[in-house]
C-alpha cells in the first residue's frame, strides 16, 4: 500500500519522456533536468521550516523547453518523504503523534534566468507553476506496526460534524528560485529551494478538533481511538482528550518542501554560438525583459 503513491504516478512519465521526442525539430531547446536533495514539510507536527530531524532524501527528473535565452517551461516528477513527530519537542509534545508519508509529485512550472547563462556563467533564477502531488499518512503503533491514517478518519472525517475525508491526491503551487551556474552551453548546475503551498491540512493526518472516543470507536474502532490520541502512552500521560478539544490549527494549511542541486544537460547540443566574458572587464548585467522570440 506504500507504495501506491509511487505506481500511480509512474504513469504520467511516459508522455514526459515521450515529448522531447516528438518534438525533435526544436531538440536543441531541451534539457534533461535531474534533482537530488532533501524534502521536509511544515505543519502541526512541524512548526520549523527546515529541521534536520525531519528532512529525507529526495529525487526527481524531467524536462525543461528553453522558449528564449531566460525563460523556460519546465515539467518535473519528484519522489521525497515527510514526517513529523510531537516527541521532537514543542508545546504539543505531551500528544504524542507521530507521521510519516512518502511524496510524490508532478508539476509544470515557468522558469525565468535573472541574467543571459550565454553571456555569464552565474545567474539567480525564479520558478512557480502548478503540480499535483500524492501522500498517505502513516504511523507505528506501540508494538511497531504499520497503521495508515487517512483510512481511520481520526477527527471523524467522512461522519461528524460536517467534515470531509481528506484525499490523497491534491493540488499544490510549487514556486522557489535558486543560483546557477553554466558549466557551458549545453550543461548547468543549481543550487535549489522548492516550495509547495498545498490546499490541505492533513499532510500529517491533524487539523482539527478531538472527537468523541466512544463515537469514533464506534465507527472506525479502536485502532482508530488509540492513534487519534497517544499521551496516554506516555509515563503519566493524561487520557483521550474530551470532545471538541483541540488537536490541530486548520487556520494554517500545510506545506511541504525540496532543496538540493540541479542538474540540466542539453538533449541536442548546438554548435556553440557564443562565449563567456572571461576578460578583466565584466559586463553590467542585463535586467531589462527579454523578447519572446
Amino acid at each position: 500500500m506504500k507504495n501506491t503513491i509511487h505506481k500511480k504516478v509512474l504513469k504520467y512519465l511516459l508522455p514526459l519522456f515521450l515529448c522531447p521526442i516528438v518534438s525533435t525539430v526544436h531538440a536543441q531547446n531541451f534539457f534533461t533536468t535531474f534533482f537530488l536533495g532533501a524534502s521536509n514539510y511544515r505543519g502541526d507536527l512541524g512548526n520549523a521550516p527546515f529541521p534536520l530531524s525531519h528532512s529525507h532524501p529526495a529525487g526527481g527528473l524531467g524536462f525543461l523547453y528553453e522558449i528564449n535565452d531566460r525563460m523556460g517551461v519546465r515539467m518535473d516528477a519528484t519522489f521525497g518523504k515527510i514526517s513529523g513527530a510531537d516527541s521532537y519537542g514543542g508545546p504539543n509534545k505531551s500528544r504524542n503523534l507521530s507521521f510519516t508519508s512518502d511524496l510524490a509529485e508532478i508539476s509544470l512550472s515557468f522558469d525565468y534566468i535573472l541574467f543571459d547563462l550565454y553571456d555569464y556563467k552565474v545567474s539567480p533564477y525564479f520558478f512557480a507553476g502548478i503540480g499535483r502531488f500524492g501522500f498517505n499518512p502513516y504511523t507505528k503503533d506501540k508494538n511497531g506496526n504499520t497503521v495508515f491514517l487517512a483510512e481511520l478518519n481520526t477527527e471523524g472525517e467522512g461522519f461528524y460534524n460536517g467534515r470531509k475525508a481528506y484525499k490523497t491526491k491534491q493540488t499544490a503551487i510549487p514556486f522557489g528560485g535558486g543560483v546557477m551556474w553554466a558549466i557551458d552551453d549545453n550543461h548547468r548546475i543549481a543550487i535549489e529551494l522548492g516550495i509547495r503551498k498545498t490546499f490541505t491540512d492533513y499532510l500529517d493526518d491533524v487539523s482539527t478538533t478531538y472527537v468523541d472516543a466512544n463515537l469514533l470507536a464506534s465507527k472506525r474502532g479502536s485502532t482508530a481511538v488509540s492513534m487519534a490520541y497517544r499521551g496516554n502512552e506516555l509515563p503519566g500521560g493524561l487520557p483521550y482528550p474530551p470532545d471538541g478539544a483541540k488537536r490541530g490549527n486548520p487556520q494554517n494549511k500545510d506545506w511541504y518542501y525540496f532543496t538540493g542541486i540541479s542538474y540540466r544537460m542539453r538533449l541536442m547540443p548546438p554548435h556553440s554560438h557564443r562565449k563567456y566574458d572571461t576578460g578583466s572587464h565584466i559586463r553590467r548585467a542585463k535586467t531589462s525583459c527579454p523578447k519572446m522570440f
